[in-house]
């Protein structure tokens, strides 16, 4: 695969890329199984055969790149209009699209994040979200990794929008929010 076409995590269209390519993948892993079930049943004439036991174990990878693509198809990205708001740094490299992050209680869907320093700072739209939460959440992430960071999450883009101009007023991307922008990456789906 040419990693040109790749779409990296924490770029824009890398939700809607993983929904195909997992869409692609659990129906040709369904397909392979269903396959080799009916070369055992076709060529034996009952399925009491050792390509059935093959097919049915096929189905388990089948089945965990399914859970996969369901959880991709539960989000949805940031909108184009939200896109066109931000366009003056939405592709600076202090900046993550489409990030959702998990933990044992909920998922936080954050449409646009940025790393300034030890300041992180989000978007998202997703009224579901519950923005002080997915806050204390990356606090805690970054704290069990040895750094302090300020987090915080707008669900108003013109305010998000309005601290971004203050925050990325230098382009240079130093080591420390690289491995920030790594983490971030890291630890979302």
């Amino acid at each position: 695969m040419n990693i040109k076409n790749k779409v990296q995590k924490g770029s824009f269209g890398y939700l809607e890329k993983q929904r195909k390519r997992g869409l692609i993948r659990t129906i040709l892993f369904f397909a392979i199984s269903l396959a080799v079930y009916l070369l055992g049943y076709l060529t034996t004439g009952s399925n009491q055969n050792y390509l059935t036991i093959a097919a049915v174990l096929g189905c388990l990878p089948a089945s965990k790149s399914a859970v996969n693509t369901i959880m991709y198809y539960r989000y949805h990205g940031i909108l184009a209009s939200d896109r066109k708001k931000l366009k003056d740094y939405a592709d600076n490299d202090h900046c993550l699209y489409d990030m959702v992050f998990t933990s044992y209680k909920e998922n936080f869907e954050i449409h646009h994040i940025t790393v300034k320093e030890d300041v992180i700072t989000g978007y998202t739209a997703n009224k579901k979200c519950d923005p002080q939460a997915c806050e204390k959440h990356i606090r805690s992430i970054f704290a069990q990794n040895g750094k302090k960071v300020t987090v915080k999450i707008f669900t108003d883009i013109s305010k998000y929008s309005n601290r971004q101009e203050q925050l990325l007023e230098e382009e240079v991307l130093t080591a420390d929010e690289q491995e920030s922008l790594a983490l971030l990456k890291a630890i979302s789906l």
